[in-house]
């Protein structure tokens, strides 16, 4: 009687210690892989209310010079802070000739963010209009649904377009990985699309799907992305484009003429402040050949997180300077999600070390693609 007595106070004993440590096990792998994505997000919110501040308080002290010197010139001038040089004016912007018409044995015109917004005829039956922002509706519907507004666009199955007014001056393959994000993948379709239509880009949509439960690894599916869609044409450059961001400016031109190119300089959630100046994450954009140059994404990043920083260095070591939407275009919407089901990657900062080492000695990036 004692025995079992005793047997039962040690199965208990066993079984709280089993769950104690399960509780602490479960908490310490939530602080090592999920938390740090939740504390990355509201550190950079915070990091931009602080830069807002800071502009803010600068835009004032500028106001009260500008008072103050209302009525006077320095060193001889009429420009503040004595600097006698036209360029503190804004310089005129180029554009579109009013009632432009598109012909087709001419190249299609670039959407350049300094476009009008005049209505562009074509084809004498309809015209274009660049609005600019965009109404962005994150309301989720059926790809089926999207699959039928695509094909009343003209986009051919498989995601492919070609303008038939003008011929294309840019063929881009736009490279989109994806894992459970369904509800997310119609939205950026009813966006995208039609904004690559106006800015008249020859283009395609490549979505790259990981299978299986190993951790996503999104740099690899550009990648692999990359080989398949040069398979089918010879594109020009490669937007690498989350499904969850929304741009809200058809002008941010995802053309090939400024590459490389980070589109997704001001997120919303991060209060539409660029987080840190190597920031290239979202949506960016290189041309074939420099893609090739830097030996395409590194394969090693298990996990969210590092892969466009290490692009980044990537670009920066072969000697390409990047180059960013001004002013507001290059605003974008992101689908809330918090890396659901996925793990962040805790070795990215070994990893751009090894991509910094073996750039520095060798000039070239080990073999990836």
């Amino acid at each position: 009687m004692l025995n079992s007595r005793r047997l039962l106070r040690l199965s208990n004993r066993f079984f709280l210690a089993f769950i104690f440590f399960f509780s602490m096990s479960t908490t310490c792998l939530y602080f090592i892989y999920v938390a740090p994505g939740i504390a990355n997000t509201y550190f950079f919110m915070v990091q931009a209310r602080g830069i807002m501040l800071r502009d803010n308080v600068r835009t004032f002290g500028q106001i009260i010079r500008s008072y103050t010197n209302k009525n006077s010139t320095l060193n001889g001038t009429d420009y503040l802070d004595g600097n006698n040089s036209s360029e503190y004016f804004a310089q005129p912007t180029t554009y579109l000739p009013e009632n432009f018409t598109y012909a087709q044995n001419l190249p299609c015109p670039e959407r350049l963010p300094s476009m009008s917004e005049e209505f562009l005829q074509f084809d004498s039956l309809m015209c274009v209009r660049l609005e600019g922002p965009i109404e962005i509706n994150m309301t989720e519907v059926p790809i089926e649904e999207i699959e039928l507004q695509l094909r009343q666009l003209g986009i051919q199955f498989g995601g492919y377009w070609k303008p038939k007014d003008c011929k294309p001056r840019w063929k881009v393959a736009i490279l989109i990985p994806f894992r459970n994000r369904h509800e997310h993948l119609p939205i950026l379709f009813q966006h995208l699309a039609p904004m690559l239509q106006r800015q008249r880009l020859q283009f395609a949509f490549y979505v790259i799907e990981q299978a299986g439960t190993q951790p996503f690894n999104r740099a690899m599916l550009f990648n692999v992305g990359f080989k398949e869609a040069m398979k089918d044409l010879d594109w020009d450059c490669v937007v690498f484009h989350d499904v969850d961001h929304i741009p809200e400016n058809d002008r941010n031109y995802y053309g090939c003429g400024q590459m490389p190119r980070h589109f997704a300089t001001k997120l919303d959630k991060y209060m539409y402040i660029l987080p840190y100046s190597e920031f290239f994450g979202g949506v960016s954009g290189l041309t074939v050949e420099q893609f090739r140059k830097i030996n395409g994404f590194p394969n090693a990043f298990w996990g969210w997180g590092g892969e466009d920083d290490d692009l980044w260095h990537r670009v920066h070591y072969a000697g390409f300077n990047v180059t960013r939407p001004e002013g507001d275009i290059g605003k974008y919407k992101s689908i809330p999600h918090h890396h659901r089901g996925e793990v962040q990657f805790l070795g990215r900062l070994c990893v751009q070390a090894k991509t910094f080492c073996v750039f520095l000695l060798s000039d070239q990036a080990e073999p990836l693609l």
